[in-house]
């Protein structure tokens, strides 16, 4: 098959190139906005008509979510608008999409893990674009795969884990909160499941992703620094209250995974387990 990826400089999307040369049988064509611009929908249908592209695989968003609060029409094209840009041209060669998703869509007020068919109620501009996004993509495309994530780190580009690395290094004290529940998601971790499902045939519908097991972000800062020998720096829970952002996060989003791992075969690393491999590579190369 010939695969087009968007997004390939952000995290997703460099995890998925190191895993290409593993499926020497797909063409895959990365590309981010200096390729292929994908708030142009004559640019994306032109891409895809003479590159024969199969499927497409949307690693691009905007992701600052708190920026996103008072950058709507910048966040609404990439996260909305071109999402169904790409279903569109894709859908037009009879092909499939897999649209990357979040756990933004869901408002954090529930206390059992959020199965995909549970109702949306985004409490965010960032999670409301990504599911208008979804919608767009489905309705573009009936081969439409979406995947909503969680709290992603991997060892490119900014993230949570290398941030609190960094802080964990530079202060003597750091406040983190401690009432926000979720579950880290290392990106290897989900491009290996995507490729999974390329693999073995792209089902559409919606499925979750996420690492295994629950934390707050204290406890998840806490590891990480036990992880990195870090033992310097206090770390001290915080309430959300303590921390306002422009943007609300959700409390509660553990993801419920069990439709992705029946469908695809799939067994889901512990969040510690992928923590301490992504620590490992960081800090190998620092």
């Amino acid at each position: 098959m010939n695969i087009l990826i968007t997004g390939c400089n952000g995290q997703l999307g460099n995890e998925m190139q190191i895993l290409e040369k593993d499926y020497p049988m797909h063409t895959f064509y990365n590309t981010d906005v200096a390729e292929l611009d994908i708030t142009d929908a004559s640019a994306i249908d032109r891409f895809v008509q003479e590159n024969n592209i199969d499927g497409i695989v949307n690693c691009a968003a905007y992701t600052a979510v708190d920026k996103a609060e008072s950058n709507v029409e910048l966040c609404t094209m990439l996260n909305s608008t071109a999402p169904g840009y790409l279903a569109s041209a894709i859908g037009k060669r009879g092909g499939w999409l897999i649209q990357i998703s979040t756990d933004y869509v869901f408002d954090g007020t529930g206390h059992i893990p959020y199965t995909p068919d549970m109702p949306t109620c985004p409490n965010s501009v960032y999670g409301t674009t990504k599911l208008n996004g979804e919608k767009a993509a489905q309705a573009a495309c009936p081969n439409t795969m979406i995947i909503r994530t969680a709290w992603l780190y991997s060892t490119f580009g900014n993230n949570f884990v290398k941030t609190m690395l960094r802080l964990g290094k530079e202060k003597s004290e750091l406040g983190v909160i401690f009432d926000q529940i979720g579950t880290p998601t290392y990106a290897h971790d989900l491009a290996i499941a995507i490729m999974t499902a390329i693999d073995k045939g792209v089902v559409p519908g919606i499925y979750h992703f996420s690492n295994e097991g629950v934390i707050s972000w204290y406890d998840f800062t806490k590891a990480i620094h036990r992880i990195a020998g870090i033992n310097t720096c206090k770390v001290k829970p915080l309430h959300t209250s303590e921390y306002p952002t422009p943007a609300a996060r959700p409390h509660y989003s553990v993801l419920d995974k069990t439709k992705l791992k029946e469908t695809y075969g799939i067994e889901i690393p512990y969040w510690e387990e992928s923590l301490e491999v992504c620590i490992g590579k960081l800090e190998g190369e620092n």
